[in-house]
């Protein structure tokens, strides 16, 4: 795997004569908006901790990280979003991304990988590869656009990156819905894995009515008959 410094992410960002790897008919790292790119390379964390980063090493990088976010404060950008640069620069093979992706020493690393297959697949594959981690509760810390901090969870953070437009300060490229691809026949119909639980909740909130039905007719029945007594089953009014 290729590594790059410094002046290769320059020169990477400079289209004129680019002939390198094309992500959806466009250079990889302007997936990233042009402020975001200019923060990134001009960050402390990106001159200091990705210098001559490989697909292994920025895996230990990534191991490390504490957070994900975009930026923050006076728009600095988070270590999350400086590997997420440094991906779209090495342009890992797939085999290795399903590795971050799948592994769950490391939930992270996890994310990242998603947020790479979101920005770099196409979107059948995003909605094949990331709807597996929707069973995933990994918890998550957050740095907010403010500074502070908020908690999410993996399959938040995961349904956020398929139905949103823009995460951690980063335009996404919109996707079909999945009715679509499904009509389309690209997509198989996916069943919730808690389609038993709703089926039994629909149910119940069918019964509901019926039973306080029935509680009422008995109740106006009773009322009916509160005044009367019942002789040779026939009603009879009580003189007062």
């Amino acid at each position: 795997m290729a590594t790059y410094h410094q002046p290769d992410a320059k020169r990477m960002l400079d289209n004129r004569g680019y002939t390198g790897p094309t992500i959806h008919s466009t250079n990889p790292l302007h997936l990233l908006e042009t402020p975001v790119r200019d923060r990134i390379t001009d960050s402390y964390y990106w001159k200091e901790q990705c210098f001559a980063l490989s697909a292994s090493t920025l895996c230990d990088k990534a191991a490390n990280l504490t957070y994900i976010g975009g930026t923050y404060g006076q728009q600095k950008p988070t270590p999350f979003l400086c590997l997420l640069f440094k991906m779209l620069q090495l342009l890992p093979e797939r085999e290795i991304v399903l590795l971050y992706l799948r592994q769950t020493d490391f939930k992270y690393l996890s994310a990242l990988a998603a947020f790479f297959i979101r920005l770099t697949w196409e979107a059948k594959e995003c909605f094949e590869v990331l709807e597996s981690m929707l069973g995933d509760f990994r918890k998550l810390r957050r740095r907010t656009r403010e500074g502070g901090w908020r908690i999410t969870w993996m399959d938040e953070f995961v349904d956020d990156l398929l139905v949103k437009d823009r995460v951690c300060a980063t335009s996404l490229r919109k996707l079909p819905s999945r009715m679509i691809l499904e009509d389309l026949g690209q997509l198989e119909v996916r069943v919730s894995p808690l389609g038993d639980e709703i089926e039994e909740i629909d149910q119940d909130e069918e019964e509901e009515p019926r039973g306080r039905g029935s509680e009422e007719s008995d109740v106006e029945e009773v009322n009916g008959n509160s005044n009367g007594h019942v002789v040779n089953g026939e009603t009879s009014k009580v003189s007062g």
